[in-house]
């Protein structure tokens, strides 16, 4: 089906006429003429009565006219969404993080917010493991994950330099002290986080190595729930530090180094390496390469 010929019809039916049709469209008389006549063949039935000169309408043509009108609707969608997605300024973002993932993005999101107001960014909770499928199935167009990819058909940049660190209450044995030993925390009692990843793993092959116990009797599904937990007193937690940066500053919460246990978080933000990312998800590219994130992680590695 011609797409023409409905736009035709549709001013037909619109205009009750077929020269204040043509007058519209900037056409002859005969050829809007032509051109309902050609969609009535096509269709096998009478649209308009030409009994009558007030352009009424057979039933077939009430029909075709409301689906007209619904292709118009459509067409003029489609449009809409073809200039928001050239237009970085409007649009739609999808993000996917896990927990903590989340938290590293909020000074970009922030900034990318002040600059891109109108578009409607969602960041999408994940596990870490997942991230990269979901990226490179274009469930999301981005991703914030704390290892390597080790796909080729990601491409990484790191944003944020973390590392793992000890937490305990105020008043634990252990807060004042300067730095453990691994072996000093045998006999604690440690809250987890429920949801696999590389540095609980970490962790775990720590413990081993120096013959210490890791007693872990309790597990939390946020860390959130885990932070909470440790102010009560319910035991002692490791914690990616960004997440606990404002417990650490207001004194609710101690961080103490481990000797052994100086693990590095760098925090990546992946994407697509060959497919074509959006206006949006380019700007916001954009905003955290010009953060300066990316330029000192670079440095620091040189």
């Amino acid at each position: 089906m011609d797409l023409g010929q409905l736009d035709i019809f549709l001013a037909v039916a619109t205009e009750k006429s077929f020269s204040r049709a043509a007058q519209r469209l900037l056409r002859t008389q005969p050829a809007v003429s032509l051109a309902v006549q050609k969609l009535e063949r096509e269709l096998g039935e009478r649209l308009v009565d030409r009994s009558l000169k007030d352009g009424t309408l057979t039933d077939a043509g009430k029909i075709v006219l409301e689906h007209a009108r619904k292709f118009e609707n459509l067409r003029r969608d489609l449009r809409n969404a073809l200039t928001e997605l050239r237009d970085s300024h409007t649009g739609r973002l999808t993000i996917g993080a896990n927990e903590s993932g989340a938290i590293y993005l909020l000074k970009h999101i922030h900034k990318f917010r002040a600059l891109y107001p109108g578009v409607k960014l969602e960041v999408r909770r994940s596990l870490s493991s997942q991230i990269p499928h979901d990226v490179l199935d274009n469930a999301v167009e981005l991703g914030v994950i704390s290892y390597e990819p080790g796909d080729r058909n990601l491409e990484s940049m790191v944003i944020y330099t973390d590392h793992l660190a000890f937490t305990v209450y105020p008043s634990h044995r252990l807060a004042s002290r300067k730095q453990v030993s691994i072996r000093d925390l045998g006999s604690e009692s440690f809250i987890a986080h429920n949801v696999l990843s590389p540095y609980r793993q970490t962790v775990l092959m720590a413990f081993q190595k120096h013959k210490v116990p890791l007693i872990m009797d309790l597990e939390m599904p946020s860390l959130e729930a885990i932070k909470k937990a440790v102010q009560l007193r319910m035991g002692v937690a490791f914690f990616p530090r960004m997440v606990v940066e404002q417990e650490l500053e207001a004194g609710t919460l101690v961080e103490v180094p481990v000797k052994e246990l100086r693990v590095e978080r760098k925090i990546r933000l992946v994407h697509p390496l060959r497919r074509e990312l959006s206006h949006a998800a380019r700007a916001f590219l954009e905003v955290v390469r010009r953060s300066g994130a990316v330029q000192e992680e670079a440095a620091a590695d040189a």
